[in-house]
């Protein structure tokens, strides 16, 4: 673990922020709060951490309005941390720029497998090489090969079925929304409807679990979108 990534959160209640930071700063990490969304812009803009945890209900400004205003100049991974648990709400925030999105209470295990897996995804972004091969189980994808192999054996995958699957295995851990995965895979005028999307997750669990009705590797988050396993 890698004791120089910062992390910036912002959250008003003090018992969670104070839980929250004894918990990172015993895993290592360099950890600044900030208890209004403001002042979380401004340590954001001044500090540049490598993470932000931001809570939804702050006192000053809806969180939702901190992702935005982020986005506008900021790349740097947001993991939202409420107590807002309505699936529109969950894709809200994602589909505004969050990467990740964790429901109050919550586990401390939870939460710094979400960090570890922020931090990683976005150390990868930074690097220009092909991203080494994704493995989970008996699942491989060889990004530089475009090969995909069960228990050694190769899958055959459409075009469309392929981009999915490294769209969300170069992304696992996190959940994409439809709406992103969409215009990623159709472009930015596909029809919301997301019929298409799920014929062909539907075609790929077919091809890659053993049991498409309990998966192993491709997850749903119900009115959300899809969560890949994380790579091994």
């Amino acid at each position: 673990m890698n004791p120089k990534h910062s992390i910036l959160l912002i959250e008003d209640e003090e018992n969670i922020r104070s839980f929250i930071s004894t918990t990172i700063k015993n895993q290592g990490y360099k950890i600044t709060t900030a208890s209004t969304g403001l002042d979380g812009l401004h340590l954001c803009a001044s500090l540049c951490p490598d993470l932000i945890l931001l809570d939804l209900g702050l006192p000053d400004m809806d969180g939702m309005d901190v992702i935005s205003k982020l986005r506008e100049w900021s790349p740097t991974p947001v993991i939202v941390i409420s107590a807002r648990n309505h699936e529109q709400e969950k894709a809200k925030a994602l589909d505004l720029g969050a990467d990740d999105y964790i429901t109050k209470p919550f586990s401390t295990i939870e939460l710094l497998a979400r960090i570890r897996t922020s931090l990683r995804h976005a150390g990868n972004l930074t690097g220009a090489q092909t991203p080494a091969p994704y493995h989970h189980k008996d699942l491989t994808i060889d990004y530089d090969k475009h090969l995909v192999t069960l228990s050694k054996e190769m899958v055959h995958l459409t075009q469309i079925e392929y981009k999915l699957l490294t769209l969300l295995s170069q992304n696992s851990g996190k959940v994409l929304t439809y709406s992103y995965i969409m215009e990623k895979i159709w472009g930015p005028y596909v029809d919301n409807n997301n019929q298409i999307l799920r014929v062909n997750m539907a075609n790929i669990r077919r091809k890659i679990e053993k049991n498409p009705a309990t998966p192993e590797h491709v997850f749903t988050e119900i009115g959300i979108g899809y969560r890949m396993a994380e790579c091994e």
